[in-house]
């Protein structure tokens, strides 16, 4: 149960702050998008060394996934993490909400927007983007764990790594990486982002899915 908790307090926390951050800075300068991605990345690092030595602080189904196609988690596990993360972004979503006064700005995820390039963001924009940026975060996470020698500084590279996708992918979906993170937010906002969800959600995890299987099958040492 303890783990269970944990994941629901760092979603919950994760949702809450790092969401909260890119809807009171904006992200559509560039001192916005270098500040939610600080937040993001930040969040993860905070609870990576005080709920992580409980749950492992996955705090998103897409590194559960992840974990469980690498061999690293049992399908039963993986589906609680699941269940947990996703309520406790809700909670997040619904905090900052009352926080705010409004539930019509939370964070949610979107595509569609025009690009430094003047190009429009398409369907298949966000798909591609989505799925690279979580086969990148997840991979970190599945490489930085596998080694003990690691524990120390595992917390710091999987934050910056975040810090990292967030940079690139702010401009073009906002950067989900995160099923729980994106349904939250869409769920209690409504309208389009209810419309756009499944892109943050289906993306994401075929993300995390290649992640584990990368891991399993290249960079999986024989112990």
């Amino acid at each position: 149960m303890k783990k269970y908790i944990s994941e629901f307090v760092g979603t919950c926390v994760l949702t809450l702050l790092a969401c909260g951050v890119a809807v009171l800075v904006g992200c559509d300068t560039a001192a916005g998008i270098v500040a939610t991605s600080l937040a993001f990345g930040l969040v993860i690092v905070a609870m990576a060394y005080s709920i992580g030595n409980v749950s492992g602080c996955h705090i998103n189904p897409a590194v559960s996934l992840g974990m469980y196609i690498s061999g690293k988690m049992e399908l039963t596990l993986c589906i609680k993490y699941m269940i947990s993360q996703f309520l406790g972004a809700l909670a997040g979503s619904a905090l900052l909400g009352l926080m705010l006064g409004s539930f019509e700005t939370l964070g949610a995820n979107a595509f569609g927007g025009i690009l430094p390039n003047g190009m429009e963001v398409t369907l298949w924009m966000a798909l591609l983007t989505e799925v690279i940026l979580t086969f990148v975060f997840v991979t970190a996470i599945l490489g930085v764990t596998d080694k003990k020698e690691n524990g120390n500084i595992s917390g710091l590279i999987i934050g910056l790594t975040l810090v990292l996708v967030h940079l690139f992918g702010i401009s073009v979906t906002g950067t989900s990486v995160n099923p729980a993170r994106s349904l939250a937010p869409a769920l209690l906002q409504g309208g389009e982002a209810i419309k756009q969800v499944w892109v943050f959600i289906v993306a994401p995890l075929f993300g995390g899915c290649l992640a584990g299987l990368f891991y399993k099958y290249v960079l999986k040492t024989s112990k």
